[in-house]
This record gives C-alpha cells, structure tokens and sequence, in this order.
C-alpha cells in the first residue's frame, strides 16, 4: 500500500519540479531582460540624442505596460490555465525585445558631434589650424523650425518610441508570472518549503541581471555600427562620453532566450496534487488553492461535494469590488504596500543611475561600471536572498522575529549606502567649466565661461563637445578652446600641438600639445572607488537578506483566498507608484547638474556631456536617504501594528482555554470577545511561517 501511495505522489510532485525549475528559468530570462535594458539605458541616451528625464521615462514604460493588465490579470487569470497565461507573457516578452531593437535597422549611421572630422588632413600630416579653419562651425545660430523638424525627421530622432513600446510589451508580458507562478507554486507545495522554493527562485532569477550587465558591458564596447564603418576612421573610443555601443545587440538575443523560456509553461497541468498528498486524501480532501476561494461556498450543492460548481467571469465580476474592499481593509497590508513603495522608490533610482554615478564622480567607463556591478553588486544580492531564505527555514521565524529581522537588515544596508556619501573625488577638471583657464576650481553652469583670452580670436563654437587632453592635465571642450594651432595624426592618433591656452596656464609645457579624450582621474580617485565597490557590495547584501522574510510577511498577512488579488494589486501600486516616478524625477534631478549638454546633427540639445559630480552626488544620495529614512519610520509602524495583533492573538488563545464548573467538568469559554475574533482576521498569523 505503501508503494501505491508513492507511486501515487511521485508524478505530482515531479510537475511541482518542472514547474519551479519553468520558473527559475523564466525568473532568469526576465531578470536577464531587465538587467540589460537598465546597462543600456546610457547607451539609448546618448544613442537618440535625449535628456535623462526622457530616459527615465522610457526606463518606467516597462511599469506603465504592467500596471494596464495586472489587477485584471492576477484576479481573472487565477481562474484559467495559469501556466500557460506565464507562456502567452513570454512570447510576448520576447516580442517586445526584438521591437525594442528594430530602430537600429531603421536609422542611419550614428553621427556623433565633432569638429575634428572638419579639420583633419586625409593624409595624415601635420595640418596648419588657425584655431578653425572651418568658419561653419563657429555658427552657434539656432535654425529656424522648419529647418529642424525637416532634419529630425531625416535623421529618425523619434525613433525611440520603438524601444518605448517594445519596453512596455515587455512589461504586459510579465504580468502573469509573479502572481499567478508564486501562487500556483504556494497551492501545491508544502507550506514549508514555500519560502525555500521562493529563495531558490529569486537566487536563480538575480542571475539574470548579473548575466544582463555583463551582457550589456561586452556591447557597451563594441561600436554600434560595427560592420558598417571603418573603425579606424572613429576618433573616440569606448571611455569617450560620446561612444555609442552595440545596444541593439543584447535585446535581440534576451528576447531568443525569452522565447525558449516560455516553451515548458505549455505543457504544464492547470493544477496539481498538494505535495505530500495522497490519492485517498486528495479525493476527501479536495484541495482549495486559488482555483477555487474566490466565490463563497454558499453557491455549492451538497449533493456534489467533490465537485466544485462552476463559476461564470459574470460571477468573478461581481465579486471583484467586495473583494478589493476587503483586501483594502487589512491595516497590515496596507502599511506593507505603502512601505515597500517608498523603498522602491529609492531602489529603482539607486539602480537605474548607478552607472552614470560611477562614470561621474570616479571617472568610470560605462562598460567597466556595469560590468563592475554586475560581477560584485549582484552576486552579493544572490547571496543575501540566499541567507535570508536559510534564515527563514533554519529558525522558522514568526510573524514578528521575521519583521525584526527585516527592519536590522535594511539598517545595515542603509548604514553602509551613508557611508557613500564620503566617498568622493573632486571634479574631472575642464578648462571653463570645473576649473578656470589658470587651473583654479570654479565651476560654472554658464558656456561664456569656456571663453578665455587665449583663445578669444579662434572664434569657437560653444555648443561642440570635442575633449582633449593637454600635457598640463586639463581637459579642454574642443581643440579649438584650447586654441591648438596645428595637428598630426589621424583617427584617435592625432596629437594637437602650439594650443595656445596650455601655454597660458599655471603650468606650461615646452610642446604645448594635447591628445584627444578626456584626462583621466587623479591616482587618489581610483583608490576612493575601490572603497566605494566594497562598501557597495555590503550595502547590497544586507538589504538583500529581507527580501524573502519581507514577501513572506505580506503572504501571511492576507487571507487565502485573496493570495492572487493582493499579489496582483501590490505589483499594481508598487509599479505604478514605486517604479515609474523615481526614474523620471531622479533623472530631471540629475540633469539640474549638467554642465556641458551635447548638440544633437540638428542643432538641438542632445545629451549631456559632464556633469558637476558634487551636485550629482548630492542629488542622487540625498534623495534615497530621504526615501529609506521615511520606509523607516513606516517599518516602525508596520511592527507596531505586528505587535498589538500578536498581543490579541495571545490573549484570544487565553479566553478561549477551558474553564471548569463545580463539578470540575469542562464548560468551554464563553467569554471570548466577538471584537477579538473579528480583530484576528488572518489565522496564519498565529503559525509558524
């Protein structure tokens, strides 16, 4: 009999496997997605020639597309072939990757804005530059706006609502897998191993970003014409703020593993055995996940008890308000939605920056600092969603040791983001800009300052972005800035000499010559930036470790039978108000800080070029501290309100003990306060999670 019952279980629980190894698998194909198309966010950028604001929006299409489906999707879809909803939101995934790549094969060859291609000798000698020889170029006029809407229109700018819309497809299609996966997996499972199997899954799926930006710092070197241009006539070079890499590259092949993700979802069951259950059992004891608690039981004939009676969308639709109201209710739930928003909030802005951070306050790459933050910052946030799943099934923490833990980690992830802030390298130092022509710090938002009386008779243009490096360490805005006089070489190898404002400063040379590109950091920066990696990682682990604890909390916090709906409205309001606004008003922050904007082929403003990295460090880390410190006070409220149910549970537990009579016989209680009952709505707080 014994052997039966096993045969019995071993199938079921077989397609329990597939469907979380299907889920890890997905996890990872979306987390791959996401993680690319946050490492190419500096790329689009510069690629379509916008500001940050813009960038920041494009970057929340993904959220805007969730939110149009998820409250429909989570309840609706908890009814219907949830595995196969998760395949149907692969496919479409998939489909909004390769849209997303599809401007590159419509527009022309990238353009990037210089003035060394108009006074460069084809022959490679040296060639004689009264400071412009191009009087074109010294033309700051701003064309009328027939002009411009003729040339944007020939030059494809608006392009960047393909990768506008494929990111929103990408956020449709990823509607079904959190809520409707999570729930499915947490009906047919043991309830011990729910927060093992939600760790393995989000372990498997922090993969993807890790993957996503190593992915994204190979194609953030790679040129993004490749195959199309001769390299060798590229005067900048991938640490140039102008480079463009092969962005296009990464999205075609994340939608390819997109694609072969969905496939298992098809072949999966609509449900399963509980784990653990046998047969006999599963026949007295029909199991009721999702499938079968959102309508009350009053509708069931008696004379069909194994069978539930079915369900119209009419009749869903009719629950759907009184459902929500209840959901609404919980004080619990609701101080869990409005905390995890606000952390959000300040996490989608840490993460969505990070690398121009880097590129601006150490002077980073934009390949090294993704490829830096996915090798060190990633694996360490594995490894805390790791520990903190161990956590949770080693001590089996309840309702109130779990928010405990959560609330020290955060702090400790907090403790070390503080310690960031003094972190820091002064400015990279641009003559005009950062620093005046004689050297000294002064930086200024104003272009009259890029004029000096060394190069006042050159007749530059100011709206150019050409960087050179002098001998005497200063970065000047173009050649001509810096009043060079002659030049040999071509292509990245040309030298600038007889520049005459490296004569005029502090410390002249005999040469008076300048190489193209910006001028690297100070050796002290490069130190400050491998304390700054270290502290990141610590910081990424510790907050990391409450992400498990923190979901079981809001599992245990609903009832059952509304587990889909407050998955599904939770990804609604945290998406809608946790992951689309930071995005857009960190980046109209940071462009506040920008020194030098770039000129877009048709004489607009493009993107920006340097900023004021102290403005930028204030900016940034000043406003997540006052997002993290306000989720603070919120988790001290949410314990708070832990705590008095915890204390009602206890004192439901007293009343309801047995008194005796006279006699010594047992009479119950009947003294248990209705208000108590009505107070402890969710008995899963009482249990062990």
């Amino acid at each position: 009999m014994s052997v039966e019952k096993k045969m019995a279980q071993e199938p079921c629980c077989s397609k329990l496997k597939m469907f979380l190894a299907a889920m890890c698998f997905v996890y990872f194909a979306k987390a791959f997605q996401g993680g690319y198309m946050k490492s190419s966010i500096t790329q689009i950028e510069r690629r379509f020639d916008i500001p940050s604001s813009l960038i920041g929006f494009i970057d929340g299409s993904f959220e805007i597309g969730n939110l149009l489906v998820i409250a429909f999707v989570s309840y609706f879809g908890a009814k219907l072939h949830r595995p196969r909803l998760i395949g149907a939101g692969c496919l479409i995934m998939a489909m909004g990757s390769f849209i997303t790549a599809a401007p590159h094969f419509f527009q022309g060859l990238y353009k990037y804005e210089t003035t060394v291609s108009h006074i460069s000798a084809s022959n490679g000698t040296e060639s004689i530059l009264p400071c412009l020889t191009n009087g074109s170029l010294a033309q700051d006029d701003i064309p009328t706006v027939e002009i411009q809407a003729e040339c944007e229109k020939a030059a494809s700018s608006s392009l960047w609502l393909y990768v506008f819309l494929g990111n929103m497809l990408r956020g449709i299609g990823e509607t079904p897998v959190m809520p409707l996966g999570l729930s499915y997996l947490d009906d047919f499972s043991r309830a011990e191993n729910t927060a093992l199997y939600m760790a393995l899954i989000q372990t498997v799926g922090i993969m993807g970003p890790m993957f996503g930006y190593m992915l994204g710092s190979f194609c953030a070197k790679l040129y993004v014409d490749i195959g199309a241009v001769d390299l060798d006539t590229i005067t900048i070079n991938h640490k140039d703020s102008r480079w463009v890499g092969a962005w296009w590259l990464g999205f075609l092949l994340t939608g390819g593993v997109m694609l072969l993700a969905g496939i298992p979802f098809w072949f999966l069951p609509k449900s399963l055995h509980k784990q653990g259950e046998t047969e006999t059992e599963k026949k007295s004891n029909v199991v009721e996940g999702e499938q079968d608690c959102f309508i009350p039981d009053n509708n069931k004939h008696s004379n069909a008890p194994d069978k539930p009676a079915p369900v119209s969308m009419a009749a869903l639709a009719k629950d759907f308000l009184p459902s929500l109201k209840k959901l609404f209710s919980n004080a619990v739930y609701m101080i869990l939605i409005i905390t995890a928003t606000v952390q959000v909030n300040g996490f989608v802005g840490l993460v969505t920056f990070q690398p121009k951070y880097m590129e601006q306050t150490y002077g980073q790459s934009a390949s090294r600092a993704i490829f830096l933050i996915g090798v060190s910052n990633l694996p360490a946030v594995a490894l805390g969603i790791v520990t903190g799943g161990f956590i949770m099934k080693k001590f089996k923490l309840k309702i109130l040791e779990t928010s405990k833990f959560c609330i020290t980690a955060s702090l400790l992830g907090f403790s070390a983001l503080l310690v960031q802030y003094f972190l820091q390298c002064d400015n990279s130092e641009v003559a005009g800009l950062t620093v005046s022509y004689q050297g000294a710090p002064e930086v200024s938002y104003q272009q009259y300052t890029l004029i000096s009386q060394c190069n006042m008779a050159c007749s530059c243009s100011l709206k150019h972005w050409d960087p050179i490096c002098a001998s005497n360490g200063l970065t000047y805005a173009s050649p001509c800035l810096a009043g060079c006089q002659t030049s040999t070489g071509r292509g990245k190898e040309m030298v600038f000499q007889n520049c005459t404002c490296i004569g005029d400063s502090p410390f002249p040379y005999a040469n008076m010559s300048a190489v193209l590109g910006q001028c690297p950091r100070k050796s002290d920066c490069d130190y400050m930036f491998k304390f700054y990696m270290a502290v990141a990682v610590i910081g990424s682990f510790f907050p990391a470790c409450a992400a498990t604890p923190s979901y079981i909390i809001l599992l245990r916090s609903i009832n059952p039978e509304l587990k889909s709906l407050a998955l599904g409205v939770h990804i609604l309001l945290i998406r809608t108000l946790g992951a689309i606004p930071p995005a857009i008003y960190f980046g109209a922050l940071i462009d506040r800080t920008c020194l030098k904007w770039g000129t877009k082929q048709c004489g607009g403003r493009g993107a920006c070029r340097i900023y004021d990295s102290i403005a930028f460090r204030n900016s940034y880390l000043g406003v997540i501290y006052g997002l993290f410190a306000a989720s603070f006070v919120l988790c001290g409220v949410l314990y708070n309100r832990l705590s008095h149910r915890e204390k009602r549970r206890a004192l439901k537990s007293q009343l309801k003990a047995p008194e005796q009579d006279g006699n010594g016989v047992s009479t119950g209680n009947r003294n248990v306060s209705s208000a108590i009952i009505k107070c402890d709505e969710n008995p899963d707080l009482e249990t062990t999670i």
